[in-house]
């Protein structure tokens, strides 16, 4: 017997949610998510769930931790509500860019976060544009890693800019920006950068040919700004035309959007993985991956390919 597919929201983006059960055709499933005066989250599930395959979508943006724990909690109420199977959509997930020891005596978060899901109960995580994609082997469940590149390719096709040059704004960034070159048909360079602190960036100069040029500086996150405002300014010294970015998960800081506000940046195109700030609609063009989640939760329940996701239309 087929089992029903439940989707749950967290408090973490419950417009996201509503958006990928409106795709379903259904309504979200009843549960109470509050916090107590001291903090601590409660956690009801109101509808029956017994041998259901349940979907919470949560992504783990700031508060990261009130968001992680809110998750843990959710799942440890839904395992013993005898959900049959429980997936955790996490269409951003926090603390991904702490994946190695690159310092004496230091944790390696990403993979005690794998190890404290999977410990409350979860069985697969669907998720997109992870820091670091050696996170999938972090996790002895299954892992479905989905792209926001579909959709953003799309936007971006579809503004018909000419003579564009994708930029990658570090060496890391590389892979990701040589995709979407290739995607859009358009050449590709890269900024060097050296990284003063947390969030102090220095450009230093550009490898590939972008005098005359519209740049699309691409990159899988962004929090202060930093990287891709710094990116910017040595671009415009070389006589590039408009500059636009692209990033998959715009956690905007303060710091953020004053560097964004200020910058050569003309448009900054993301998806709503996370709420995006409404204080930087002007400047930010954000992009629903409701259809892309929604189409990968159904192939989920569903037993079908999610991998024919990754590829362009």
């Amino acid at each position: 017997m087929k089992h029903k597919l439940r989707l749950f929201s967290g408090s973490a983006h419950p417009q996201l949610a509503l958006e990928i059960a409106a795709y379903l055709g259904q309504e979200l499933a009843d549960a109470t998510v509050t916090s107590f005066p001291d903090g601590e989250t409660f956690v009801k599930i109101n509808d029956n769930i017994r041998g259901q395959d349940v979907f919470i979508v949560q992504p783990t943006c700031p508060p990261t931790n009130q968001n992680i724990m809110e998750l843990l909690i959710m799942v440890d109420a839904a395992r013993r509500a005898s959900a049959d199977r429980i997936t955790a959509v996490i269409p951003f997930f926090g603390y991904a860019r702490q994946d190695r020891k690159d310092q004496p005596r230091v944790p390696i978060t990403a993979k005690l976060i794998a190890n404290i899901l999977v410990a409350a109960g979860v069985q697969r995580v669907l998720t997109m544009d992870l820091h670091a994609q050696q996170l999938q082997g972090f996790f002895d469940i299954p892992v479905d890693h989905l792209y926001a590149l579909p959709v953003m390719v799309k936007h971006i096709r579809s503004m018909k800019l000419e003579n564009l040059v994708v930029v990658s704004p570090d060496v890391g960034g590389v892979k990701m920006a040589s995709a979407y070159a290739e995607a859009l048909g358009a050449s590709l360079a890269i900024v060097v950068k050296r990284r003063r602190s947390a969030t102090e960036v220095d450009a230093s100069h550009v490898i590939g040919e972008v005098d005359g040029k519209n740049v699309l500086i691409i990159d899988d996150l962004t929090e202060t700004a930093g990287t891709i405002t710094s990116a910017a300014k040595i671009l415009k010294t070389l006589g590039v035309c408009d500059i636009y970015a692209g990033v998959s998960h715009a956690v905007l800081t303060d710091l953020a959007v004053e560097r964004v506000r200020s910058s050569e940046i003309k448009e900054l195109i993301t998806t709503d993985s996370v709420p995006v700030r409404h204080d930087m609609v002007d400047r930010v063009r954000v992009l629903s991956v409701a259809e892309l989640l929604g189409e990968g939760i159904r192939r989920i329940h569903e037993g079908e390919s999610v991998s024919s996701l990754f590829r362009l239309k």
